[in-house]
């Protein structure tokens, strides 16, 4: 007679090879589902940080009172794929050597333009530079590169950037004007800490374009 024992049945369909492939097969597509989710995250987000805002932090007070020390801000690296770098911009850039990392100054003096430091005052082909961003107890001293007194003109493609707080900054009153390759982007947002949240304002200057 026929072996109809249920622990046999049991033994032949539990080895089945089908069963066995069609359990696997079922695994990877949930493993996938699961990871499916995560991939498209991390695409998003390597397309936003290489192309489109990066954060950063700032690090020191070079920037005070307009940024304070362990401030996070994300950078916008478009607007200058479409336009020029403008006066009072906040831009970060890559410091040059010996620095190795990135600083964030503010753009006072353009291409072709002549900057001279002067009683501890900016001047721009002539004209001074107004600066309501700033306390008016600060000064702009000189250092290196830009001397008290002594002209320079701006080459081409080549921007001057100072610190806010111009008693506390490195900047390119000593180590020079930056190129324009160097700039990572322009500071769009602070998002950190919560209470300073907002926009970077820019600074438009009366006494000059």
């Amino acid at each position: 007679m026929p072996d109809f024992r249920l622990d046999k049945f049991y033994h032949k369909w539990h080895n089945n090879p089908v069963v066995s492939f069609t359990k696997n097969r079922w695994g990877k597509i949930l493993i996938l589902d699961a990871l499916e989710p995560v991939v498209l995250a991390f695409a998003i987000f390597m397309m936003v940080y290489l192309f489109l805002f990066q954060p950063h932090k700032v690090d020191g007070r070079s920037m005070y009172p307009n940024f304070y020390d362990k401030e996070y801000i994300l950078t916008d690296k478009v607007t200058y794929r479409r336009s020029d770098p403008q006066r009072g911009d906040v831009v970060v850039f890559h410091a040059p050597p010996p620095y190795d990392s990135d600083f964030i100054k503010r753009i006072v003096g353009l291409p072709g333009e002549t900057v001279l430091i002067r009683e501890n005052k900016v001047y721009l082909n002539d004209k001074a530079l107004e600066e309501e961003y700033i306390p008016s107890n600060f000064v702009t001293s000189e250092k290196a590169f830009l001397r008290e007194g002594v002209p320079y003109k701006i080459p081409d493609g080549y921007y001057i950037v100072f610190g806010d707080n111009r008693s506390y900054s490195s900047d390119s009153r000593e180590w020079g004007p930056i190129a324009r390759k160097a700039i990572v982007g322009k500071a769009w947002v602070r998002y950190w800490p919560v209470n300073r949240i907002g926009l970077v304002p820019h600074q438009v200057y009366i006494s000059l374009p």
